[in-house]
């Protein structure tokens, strides 16, 4: 048997690079409702007017608009979630097609509405956990645990579980309700955070590195912290690991939002702070 997760998180960080190679075929870091309310907290729109965001600018707005496949509908949100057969390197596919979109008004091979819609969901991946969990187990794929009754695998509680539970137990089984309460948070208890969210010293391409070394910490002290095989988790578990993942889908939105200004709105990429109104 393999030693627990506090023994071996002193073997982690040595290893990131190889760590960050996990995307397991079953692995699909954060389900639908995960990634659509990460596009939203990138894109939300409270002004009605065309182009208008929160924190994108009106400039990287108006491309991301362009790009988007007419099935969108206009909203980066709906095909967020699009990507979840991905088996590759989720650190090295951001930093990829942030690159191909540094293409945008320019003739390029590349297909740049593809490269947003892989771009948007890769962001969120690499800000659940158990994306760069271990390999051993498939990022927690492979640990049998019972969610309250039902029975699913450590995962997916992180995938899906948590955020299911608290959708249905604190807003009313609305994820839109959810997205606002988590704009509410960076509008309060968060707002002394998000400048330091925001820093990465790579001006061009992302943080995407940093931002996976954040979730090998959350998944070593938190998504495998005392689980071991066919445990129960319940009430201690959920209000313990709830913070984490409302802070991680708020995270990743606002990186979303800041990686897609630095790539359409080169020229105001240093004085685009994130406004939070």
């Amino acid at each position: 048997m393999a030693p627990p997760p506090h023994q071996r998180a002193l073997l982690l960080l040595p290893l990131v690079s190889l760590l960050l190679l996990l995307s397991p075929p079953r692995a699909d870091a954060w389900g639908k409702e995960g990634h659509i309310m990460v596009c939203k907290i990138a894109e939300v729109a409270p002004d009605p007017t065309p182009g208008y965001s929160e924190y994108l600018s009106e400039k990287a707005a108006a491309a991301v608009q362009a790009l988007l496949p007419e099935s969108a509908s206009g909203e980066l949100s709906a095909v967020c979630p699009w990507a979840d057969q991905e088996g590759m390197c989720v650190v090295g596919a951001i930093n990829n097609y942030t690159d191909q979109l540094y293409d945008y008004g320019q003739k390029t091979s590349y297909n740049l509405t593809e490269s947003l819609m892989f771009l948007a969901h890769f962001v969120g991946d690499v800000h659940q956990p158990l994306h760069v969990g271990y390999e051993e187990d498939e990022g927690g794929n492979t640990i049998t645990v019972h969610w309250y009754r039902r029975k699913t695998n450590l995962h997916h509680v992180w995938d899906v579980s948590i955020i299911d539970t608290a959708i249905k137990d604190f807003y009313n089984k609305s994820m839109d309700t959810m997205v606002e309460a988590l704009k509410m948070n960076l509008t309060g208890g968060w707002s002394d955070d998000i400048t330091q969210w925001e820093n990465c010293e790579n001006k061009r391409a992302t943080c995407a590195n940093d931002y996976a070394i954040e979730s090998i910490h959350y998944s070593c002290n938190y998504a495998y912290k005392d689980v071991e095989q066919d445990i129960t988790l319940g009430d201690d578990y959920f209000f313990t690991r709830y913070p984490v993942v409302e802070k991680r889908l708020a995270q990743a939105g606002i990186r979303l939002a800041l990686i897609l200004n630095r790539i359409f709105d080169g020229d105001k990429a240093h004085d685009l702070p994130l406004q939070v109104q």
